[in-house]
């Protein structure tokens, strides 16, 4: 906590960091306190997984100790799941000051968002849409706004949300500190910037950071009728604790999720079209641990902050090196390791070779498993949980029970009938997924083509747990 002390940091937050876990500042986080704590205007390009929410969020709170008793700051962000997410850490930041957030989003009754409010919170954690609705209702006033912050300001404008953010940040003061962060910065957002921001500081956490050493990347090359196979005995070999499999379109993630569920897999997807509540539920069950495979599209994971994921598997390639880094940016959180484990066809290398070549980071080729490795993995891992259990101890209640199967079977027997128990069986349910949304991906020359149309594809082999029927 020494380097913390040294960006002048409160005792109040010290003490919430401390509470946190933390043990030293990220680079987005060194750099870019002293720069918000001297109350200038700031460019973060990085993203999600960084620490940038503790980046703006300490210098905040250190202004809110020592501000008036109204909301001071906005935080726009571009989902309801990362409004949450923000508003949950940045209370964690404040939690032994008198300063709190509060998350306003879409898809929950605006009365009782009204009724929070009138617990005067002095940070608002918004979607623009929402926020725009209390401003017309005069239910939220930004005229003793101090602070504004654009949170991964590029998906915002993916979602076409810019007008809307122009309209905000017009209705705020002229004096007023003003802070972006942006994975990309294509021109609209450098447009923003230049219209609404005064003489920022640029702080810029390059790419091959953003992939985080600790993630394990992966690809193997198969053919779009494979896929589902090999993602099956991926999930039998490697047994992760929580994953997550992107596909690229809504469709896709809601086969997928079908189809996992149909081969007895703990499986849900969550994307866009599905109504908050659902979405909601969803996730509080996969950090609970009740389902534990995702299927999510790009933009329904965003701002997904969920400890304890410890693989990400790409269906489906990214259209472009930045989505790549998204992705794969959900595991390997919190010092913690992950692997990332993308799934290429033939046609696709060149454009795996551009997200190589822009992440500065190789991605290791993995031949496919097989069957037969499938099953040897599973075996493995019912050796690794029965040694685990014998050493954690407490079976004196079953030793009874031993002993007499013992006196009539011979040991080996035993301990193979256990195995097998504990391995899953092969499962031929037929599965059938449409052919993926053609991947735009960039030829050697700089421009784009289309890939060809895959048709159906029936996977063969997968393995279930008894249980689980």
């Amino acid at each position: 906590m020494n380097t913390f002390k040294t960006l002048g940091i409160s005792d109040k937050i010290i003490r919430a960091l401390n509470e946190m876990g933390f043990e030293e500042p990220t680079p987005i986080q060194e750099q870019a306190i002293p720069v918000l704590t001297a109350g200038r205007d700031l460019i973060g390009q990085a993203q999600t997984g960084t620490g940038k929410t503790a980046a703006f969020g300490i210098p905040l709170f250190e202004k809110i100790i020592h501000g008036p008793e109204a909301v001071q700051a906005v935080v726009l962000t571009p989902t309801r799941e990362l409004a949450i997410q923000v508003a949950e850490e940045l209370n964690r930041i404040g939690q032994f000051t008198e300063a709190h957030a509060l998350p306003v989003y879409g898809g929950q009754d605006i009365l009782r968002q009204i009724k929070s409010l009138k617990r005067r919170p002095q940070i608002i954690v918004a979607t623009p849409g929402r926020l725009m609705d209390h401003m017309e209702r005069r239910t939220i006033r930004l005229g003793d706004i101090r602070t504004v912050i654009l949170d991964e300001a590029d998906e915002m404008l993916n979602m076409g949300f810019i007008d809307d953010i122009e309209k905000i940040l017009g209705a705020t003061p002229d004096e007023r500190q003003t802070i972006l962060f942006s994975a990309t910065m294509p021109r609209p957002i450098q447009n923003l910037a230049r219209r609404f921001l005064k003489n920022p500081a640029l702080i810029q956490i390059k790419a091959k950071e953003l992939t985080v050493p600790l993630i394990e990347q992966q690809y193997i090359e198969i053919q779009d009728n494979q896929k589902f196979d090999v993602l099956c005995r991926l999930l039998d070999m490697q047994a992760p604790e929580l994953s997550i499999v992107f596909g690229r379109t809504k469709r896709r993630v809601d086969e997928l999720a079908e189809a996992l569920k149909k081969r007895g897999y703990l499986a849900d997807g969550i994307h866009g079209d599905l109504t908050q509540g659902r979405r909601e539920i969803v996730l509080r069950q996969f950090r609970k641990g009740i389902i534990d495979i995702l299927v999510a599209t790009e933009v329904a994971a965003r701002g997904l902050d969920v400890t304890g994921v410890s693989h990400i598997y790409n269906f489906d390639i990214p259209q472009d090196p930045d989505s790549y880094v998204h992705r794969i940016g959900r595991t390997g959180r919190a010092g913690q390791a992950g692997l990332a484990l993308t799934l290429v066809s033939p046609r696709e290398l060149s454009h795996l070779r551009y997200i190589e070549q822009t992440t500065k980071r190789k991605i290791d080729r993995i031949p496919i498993p097989t069957a037969t490795e499938a099953v040897e993995g599973q075996q493995r891992l019912a050796v690794e949980k029965l040694l685990h259990q014998v050493q954690a101890g407490n079976l004196d209640q079953y030793k009874g029970r031993a002993k007499e199967l013992l006196a009539s079977v011979d040991s080996v027997s035993l301990l193979s009938a256990a195995l097998k128990l504990m391995t899953k069986e092969p499962d031929t349910t037929p599965v059938k997924l449409l052919a993926a949304t053609p991947l735009r991906v960039r030829s050697s020359g700089g421009h784009q083509r289309k890939q060809p149309k895959t048709g159906y594809f029936t996977p063969k082999t997968k393995s279930r747990n008894k249980s689980w029927k």
